[in-house]
């Protein structure tokens, strides 16, 4: 291939009912310099641009490379629905194409088709209506590679990874064991160096409970389970910072201090990076052999159809694909 070539990201336009079909056609619309390879149906993806009011030019893949490529451009893998789409109103029938697109695009990063896959956002429930067990994108992905993974939502200003991800509140402290904790822990330390290129990473780890703990008297999660584990990885070299307090680890001085936040549960700290950056916040799957982001909303059924959908985070996320691609080419 052309040295020089666009990389190739594959495009999974999500639940076909949703928000997402309309924000691929706006990311194809942009001049960003990658080669977007549409994995859906092709005539979804017409219908999308007619909502959109967006020309579109759709290239059927044929697998090769470009140098160049046009906004409004964009090659589709053609993957045909089950069932015409109805925007707002997702149809079970379309859960097998749903799953061929992640299938195609999974696969096809493993094998060298693409750089790397971008997904819009998909309707779980839609899909186990139709009687298929599925519990979202990262946990498919981790099984199609046969991985261990890490959920990370990241913007320009703050990487938080999750050690629990879609787990009840009253779920999570026995969730929080030394060995789960250290598997994710590993994980993070090992992606920043290798996909983020940082010699050295430092990570901060909040604690679970309030005040991490407050010296065993808000609770003795830290003292029995984080903060050995946290001395031991020191102990092999991994810079590591608390267990901090989740109240003030993300105040402007403690920022300078870390590379990344380890959160102990979903709402401990997302709630801040998304009230900051909500359109500029991409989901990343760390541990897989291929790199994956990420919207990091859901399907927008309401405003599916409308063709008014605002394609940020979809943009956000190709971009940090394109960057993590480029990084990774340097680092070979």
């Amino acid at each position: 291939m052309n040295a020089h070539a666009l990389p190739r990201l594959a495009i999974t336009a999500g639940e076909p009912a949703g928000i997402g079909p309309e924000l691929l056609i706006r990311l194809a619309a942009t001049s960003l310099a990658a080669n977007f390879v549409a994995v859906t149906d092709r005539d979804l993806l017409r219908r999308a641009a007619a909502r959109c009011g967006q020309a579109i030019e759709l290239i059927d893949d044929d697998g090769a490379g470009t140098t160049e490529r046009r906004p409004g451009q964009l090659r589709v893998h053609h993957v045909p629905l089950g069932a015409p789409e109805v925007p707002g109103q997702p149809d079970p029938r379309n859960a097998q194409h749903v799953l061929a697109t992640l299938t195609e695009a999974a696969d096809g990063c493993m094998t060298g088709r693409y750089a790397a896959v971008v997904t819009a956002p998909l309707q779980k429930s839609s899909i186990n209506d139709a009687g298929i067990r599925f519990s979202g994108h990262t946990e498919f992905f981790a099984e199609r590679a046969n991985a261990d993974v890490v959920m990370m939502l990241a913007s320009p200003e703050l990487r938080v990874a999750l050690a629990t991800t879609h787990l009840p509140l009253s779920a999570v402290p026995a969730a929080v064991t030394r060995n789960a904790l250290e598997r994710v822990l590993r994980i993070v330390h090992r992606e920043l160096t290798d996909k983020f290129g940082l010699a050295q990473p430092r990570i901060a780890v909040l604690g679970l409970n309030p005040h991490a703990g407050e010296g065993g008297h808000l609770g003795r999660e830290e003292i029995d389970t984080i903060i050995p584990l946290l001395d031991a990885l020191r102990g092999e070299g991994v810079s590591l910072l608390g267990p901090l307090p989740a109240d003030t680890a993300f105040v402007p001085a403690m920022r300078e201090r870390y590379d990344a936040v380890v959160a102990m549960y979903h709402d401990q700290a997302l709630p801040v990076l998304k009230s900051e950056a909500f359109d500029r916040t991409v989901n990343l799957t760390l541990g897989l052999p291929f790199i994956r982001t990420s919207v990091d909303h859901g399907t927008a059924l309401d405003l599916a159809g409308t063709g008014q959908g605002d394609p940020s985070s979809l943009i956000a996320a190709a971009n940090m694909a394109l960057e993590l691609v480029a990084r990774s080419k340097r680092l070979k």
